[in-house]
């Protein structure tokens, strides 16, 4: 049973009677599923009544990232540290950016769990549909799960790289603060602002396949664009609005704050980012939803 709205039609020369009306029904009944004509609701009582889809789907796509690699889950911590000690070679020694009292080290560390948790998410998300084109035209569930899935997982990459930030904290002798609890607060908003970008570009992926080339090319701008290996300070003041207007400036510089608790938390910053990101997730569901009716088609 699904939620589209569905007509159903008889096979000619057959009569209905009261006792063959079960039997007429079962057998001779076509159940044809037409898409509306306009722009559709969310229904996002349809994701949850699949709920448990998400799940099984998050933790295969888990399964099959890590499946048949030499280092298993140890990618997610690799990355994000790896890049660090490039950033902190280039940047912390050479170039010798400012990081705002905090040892670049972590400094560079923090904003790149954030971005690398985000980057992957939009990557992954945003080529979910076309990966899973087998699953989308044999039956009906809601496709808005896949690249819920996709960003669901990175949230177990992102688990992991915290544990290493945990550890540079105490070896740094970072004090733990009670701004620590805005923690789950950012993560949820960067998880939302993550399934937005990635829920639209997956939509185009399936109709326009060279998406998939533009994602990197994207993400690559996308970081210089973020305060992830320099602070927001460093621009000139009368600058730094344009720079909020990129959501994940607001979610890096208070991620950070929460971390290290070396200022207070910028609420101009966050209040924009939220608004920003509340936005692009209603759009990017809305044109989802629209889209979602040619996907079997053209996938």
């Amino acid at each position: 049973m699904t939620s589209e709205p569905f007509s159903t039609a008889t096979e000619p020369g057959v009569t209905k009677t009261a006792d063959s009306e079960h039997d007429s029904i079962s057998s001779n009944t076509v159940v044809v599923i037409e898409p509306s004509k306009s722009w559709v609701g969310l229904r996002l009582r349809d994701v949850w009544q699949y709920r448990e889809l998400l799940y099984f789907l998050t933790w295969r796509d888990v399964k099959v990232r890590y499946k048949q690699t030499l280092l298993g889950a140890a990618w997610a911590i690799l990355q994000p540290l790896l890049t660090m000690l490039i950033f902190t070679l280039l940047f912390g020694l050479l170039a010798r950016i400012k990081s705002e009292g905090i040892p670049y080290p972590i400094f560079a560390y923090s904003g790149l769990i954030v971005w690398v948790f985000f980057s992957n998410s939009v990557t992954n998300s945003g080529n979910s549909l076309v990966g899973s084109a087998n699953l989308i035209t044999k039956i009906y569930f809601p496709r808005m799960i896949i690249p819920a899935a996709a960003v669901a997982a990175g949230l177990v990459d992102l688990a992991l790289a915290f544990v290493i930030q945990t550890v540079l904290m105490i070896y740094y002798h970072v004090h733990i603060t009670w701004a620590l609890t805005m923690i789950p607060v950012l993560v949820v908003l960067a998880t939302g602002l993550a399934l937005g970008v990635g829920m639209w570009l997956s939509a185009l992926n399936v109709k326009y396949r060279d998406i998939r080339y533009a994602i990197p090319f994207l993400m690559q701008i996308w970081m210089f664009a973020s305060p992830v290996i320099y602070p927001l300070s460093l621009l000139p003041e009368k600058w730094r609005w344009l720079l909020m207007l990129n959501p994940l400036t607001g979610i890096i510089q208070n991620f950070r704050v929460a971390l290290f608790a070396n200022e207070a938390f910028d609420w101009k910053s966050l209040g924009v980012s939220t608004l920003i990101t509340v936005m692009v997730l209603t759009y990017s569901a809305f044109s989802f939803r629209r889209m979602e009716k040619q996907f079997a088609d053209i996938v």
